[in-house]
């Protein structure tokens, strides 16, 4: 499956960003998604998963209560509504596919990553 993310830009601390992942080339139901971010000098890191009907999800601590994950299966694709955001949050964004029923947090777990979205939030 191809992923392509979309959405990121510059947003001051407190604003609000929706990021977007759209998939192609496989049945996207088949896949949990996950979305990873990476801070420079940073190792990836696990921001928030679903499950591939939208039945259960998943988020990091640092993002608990702030950021909303949710997908569209007859879309193919999977959304990150991020509010609240702090200059903590600055990184690049990245979707990725699990081919498995639960939602994992490990990096290595995914099978397919689209090439990441720049969030930018000042301060």
């Amino acid at each position: 499956v191809q992923l392509q993310a979309s959405g990121g830009g510059l947003v001051q601390a407190g604003g609000s960003l929706r990021l977007s992942c759209a998939a192609s080339g496989d049945t996207f139901s088949r896949y949990a998604m996950g979305w990873f971010r990476q801070a420079p000098g940073e190792e990836r890191e696990f921001v928030a998963g679903i499950s591939r009907s939208s039945a259960w999800t998943y988020y990091a601590d640092s993002v608990k209560g702030r950021f909303t994950i949710s997908r569209d299966n007859a879309k193919n694709t999977v959304s990150l509504q991020m509010n609240s955001l702090k200059p903590e949050d600055t990184a690049v964004y990245h979707c990725a596919a699990d081919d498995d029923m639960v939602v994992r947090t490990r990096p290595a777990h995914y099978d397919y990553w689209g090439q990441g979205t720049l969030v930018t939030v000042s301060s």
